[in-house]
């Protein structure tokens, strides 16, 4: 009888395939909590939510000081990232996760707000310095590299040169400028796909010629 228990054991068990390694960590900047969900400083967490439902991967898991979610998109095995530290104290928890998984920069993919450029404007880099972004300095401080890609994502520029620039960062969306920035997260998904494919000139050709006003017309 002890051998018939066994058999069912064994026919009743599903074995699942091994999981490859995380060989990316998809890292979305922006600032925990309620009252900062829609504020310009957050079109990373807010790209990293339509990019979690396309992929169907759920971001629900508390690590590396973060919130995280692990899955696939197209053939890669990804780490997406919320880090919950405050912006300016991004770069530890992209550490820790580069740490643990054994990820080189190059295989960090950063993606985060622009103000510099108008809603819903992006830019691919394959690397570089911050450019005044503080998640982005630390990030280069903590992983020791700015040899990794990001997708910046245009919030739009101050109204004025003296206004405070933690008070604009700080600062909702108006409708108009959401509907922009939302409207420009599937080429934004298209081009995150050439990146982990490898291709940057097919990503930067996708995103960096999107053009919001084309988009709305």
């Amino acid at each position: 009888m002890a051998d018939i228990f066994d058999l069912f054991k064994q026919i009743s068990k599903k074995e699942e395939a091994p999981k490859e390694p995380v060989s990316f960590l998809l890292v979305g900047l922006g600032n925990p909590g309620s009252k900062y969900f829609n504020t310009r400083h957050n079109a990373g967490f807010l790209f990293l939510d339509y990019a979690s439902q396309k992929a169907n991967i759920r971001i629900d898991r508390s690590k590396f000081h973060s919130l995280c979610g692990e899955g696939v998109i197209g053939t890669h095995r990804v780490l997406l990232m919320k880090p919950q530290t405050m912006m300016n104290a991004s770069g530890m928890a992209v550490r820790e996760a580069a740490a643990f998984y054994k990820i080189d920069p190059a295989h960090v993919i950063v993606i985060s707000d622009d103000i510099t450029q108008i809603p819903g404007k992006i830019r691919v880099r394959k690397k570089g310095s911050a450019g005044g972004h503080n998640g982005l300095k630390d990030i280069i401080y903590q992983l020791a590299s700015e040899d990794f890609a990001r997708i910046r994502l245009g919030v739009g520029e101050k109204p004025h040169p003296d206004y405070d620039l933690a008070a604009w960062v700080l600062s909702e969306f108006n409708k108009q400028e959401q509907e922009a920035l939302f409207g420009a997260f599937g080429c934004a998904y298209e081009g995150l796909c050439k990146l982990l494919d490898g291709d940057l000139d097919a990503a930067q050709r996708i995103c960096n010629s999107y053009s919001p006003e084309e988009k709305k017309a």
